[in-house]
């Protein structure tokens, strides 16, 4: 592309990796958007954190957004489907070992905790309200369109490894949970 512009968007389309144009503001094109938009926040944590652990799960997590993001973008074909940007079982099982691995050095949750701490942690809060509208959108997705079974549960699995992530970057750091109390104190 000889440069950052084509003019082929003015309209309101976008071409999608199956090469059909869409509107810009249909729901392939929201749930995609999101997903890149998580992988910003997801980037964004990544520069607040000198957890070597943290930034090598947060670098995957990127590579496998970007993979998300192209499942999204590509209408599935029947006759040659695309499997090499599609979201695996593996990639969502990859999350749980993360999850698993992690929460083991965490205390068990006896009440909600209010999203607090430091940096890393409240851009890796953000990041998880991202996943989950992410998944949301996907979802609404799935109701319309066919898509791969495979994203909703790794966009699931990503929001519980960005919370649990953001409890490990705080315990790392020494700073305590602010949990929540049913009543105003």
């Amino acid at each position: 592309m000889p440069r950052m512009y084509t003019r082929s968007g003015d309209r309101g389309e976008t071409g999608l990796f199956s090469g059909e144009r869409v509107p810009k503001d249909s729901l392939r094109v929201e749930a995609y958007g999101t997903v890149d938009e998580l992988s910003s926040w997801v980037g964004y944590a990544r520069s607040l954190t000198d957890d070597k652990e943290v930034d090598h799960v947060l670098e995957n997590v990127q590579r496998g957004l970007v993979l998300a993001c192209a499942d999204l973008a590509t209408r599935p074909m029947r006759d040659s489907p695309r499997k090499d940007c599609q979201v695996t079982d593996a990639m969502v099982k990859r999350l749980e070992a993360d999850v698993d691995r992690l929460d083991a050095e965490l205390q068990p949750l006896s009440t909600f905790i209010i999203p607090s701490g430091t940096g890393a942690a409240m851009a890796l809060n953000v990041a998880r309200t991202v996943a989950r509208r992410a998944e949301r959108r996907t979802v609404s997705l799935a109701h319309k369109e066919e898509l791969n079974s495979q994203l909703v549960p790794y966009l699931n699995r990503l929001s519980s490894l960005l919370f649990v992530l953001a409890r490990v970057v705080n315990k790392r750091s020494g700073v305590t949970e602010a949990k929540w109390a049913s009543r105003l104190q």
